[in-house]
């Protein structure tokens, strides 16, 4: 199995989680947030040109199908935190022509969508991007959405009790669904072969239908047939990233993902993990692929040693309680930052996404002063090195899986009822 090698020989990777005000509750109260201005085009698209100066590889923009809540699997009546959501993929498309190299991952539900639709609007996004986009796939266990598209029954979840039978079971439903829903999206995205659009206004042929095929994807969950009325992405497959914290999460990961997104405490830690990532890669026979493992943190940073904390411990105040998250809180300087992200690195990690704890604040304390310490240290490019988020991520370019059986193979159906007559 190929190792991931060492922080000296090859620069960190770098990416940003953006949600709201930043991740702290009660980061929208602060003087340099803009809370009037989350629901406008022009926010998001300075944070995007933030982060683009930072020359970082990627941003993710978080979703939801129900508003946000404190409880993983239920709402709440909260009315001092920010509630609402623009749509994740949506924004990515209107930031793309404002950006020129940065990856773009919005978040998409699984749980509730249907991959077709998904499949065009992320292959959309590639080509505004020009080979930037991705998504980052998850899941949903809260029956309050349930409620919103009514076609299947309540999950049993319960966050104190993830291990009992029933928990388990929804867990690997849930998990197993999203497996055969990213199977869609790549069978779909490759239905197109690359030149099928022919554009040759001389013999009138747009299309050479021979280069369009069924996918014919048929499962316990879904059956689609294909093909997919958008032509193959310019990175030919966008990249697919998921954020695991167990079990069935890492199987995902190490099965269907380009990029895992994990929460490990400490490098001991990232350690197993990713042991259990890189066992359901090898199990699921692509141990020679590269699929990169980033440990989320979230960050508060100051120059000043102390000052950091003091923010975050007035954060807390304003809040009412100390934040607790799903990943390791980090507050102190950028140099401090990165002398913990070369430990983390150590144990295998090949790079970070990092959440503000405030926005625009911790993102300008990650581009203007973590990026810089890096930089200085040799463990972050100087400039961007590559045109697509492939490229950024050193992976390849896929081969169409269509094509090299159309070249071996007879079609078993007429290609010309591929699209309709």
């Amino acid at each position: 199995m190929p190792q991931s090698p060492s922080p000296a020989a090859a620069p960190l990777h770098l990416a940003v989680a953006l949600d709201g005000a930043g991740w702290h509750p009660a980061a929208w109260r602060e003087p340099e947030a803009r809370p009037k201005e989350l629901f406008t085009a022009r926010y998001w698209a300075d944070l995007a040109a933030e982060a683009e100066r930072g020359l970082l590889d990627l941003l993710t923009l978080e979703d939801g199908l129900s508003l946000q809540s404190d409880h993983p699997f239920e709402p709440d009546t909260r009315t001092d935190r920010i509630r609402g959501r623009l749509d994740a993929v949506l924004v990515a498309a209107r930031i793309a022509p404002l950006t020129s190299h940065i990856g773009l991952v919005p978040t998409a539900i699984t749980t509730h969508t249907e991959p077709f639709h998904l499949s065009k609007a992320v292959a959309t996004l590639d080509f505004v991007s020009e080979g930037r986009a991705g998504l980052r796939v998850k899941v949903s266990g809260r029956n309050d959405e349930v409620r919103h598209f009514g076609r299947r029954e309540p999950i049993a979840l319960e966050l104190e009790d993830l291990d009992s039978p029933a928990s388990l079971a929804g867990l690997a439903e849930l998990f197993g669904e999203a497996e055969d829903y990213v199977e869609v999206l790549r069978r779909l995205w490759d239905s197109w072969e690359d030149g099928a659009e022919i554009r040759d206004a001389a013999t009138g042929r747009f299309i050479d239908r021979e280069k369009l095929h069924y996918i014919d994807f048929e499962g316990p969950r879904f059956a689609v047939r294909g093909p997919s009325i958008t032509p193959r992405p310019p990175q030919g497959q966008p990249l697919v990233a998921s954020l695991a914290h167990r079990g069935e999460p890492f199987k995902l990961a190490g099965r269907s993902a380009d990029l895992a997104f994990v929460t490990p405490r400490d490098p001991d830690d990232a350690r197993a993990i990713l042991a259990e990532v890189r066992a359901a890669q090898q199990a699921a026979g692509r141990g020679a692929e590269t699929v990169h493992v980033f440990a989320d943190l979230v960050v508060f940073l100051e120059e000043r040693p102390g000052a950091a904390a003091e923010r975050l411990a007035r954060l807390n105040e304003t809040a009412g309680a100390e934040y607790a998250s799903d990943a390791r809180i980090f507050a102190g300087t950028p140099a401090e930052l990165a002398d913990l992200l070369v430990e983390f690195a150590e144990a295998g990690l090949t790079g970070f996404r990092l959440r503000p704890g405030a926005l625009p604040y911790d993102l300008e304390r990650i581009t203007r002063g973590l990026v810089p310490e890096l930089q200085r240290r040799g463990l972050f490019r100087t400039a961007y090195e590559a045109s697509t988020l492939r490229g950024l991520l050193g992976l390849p370019r896929p081969a169409n899986r269509y094509a090299t059986a159309s070249a071996t193979e007879p079609a078993t159906e007429p290609a010309t009822a591929a699209v309709g007559a």
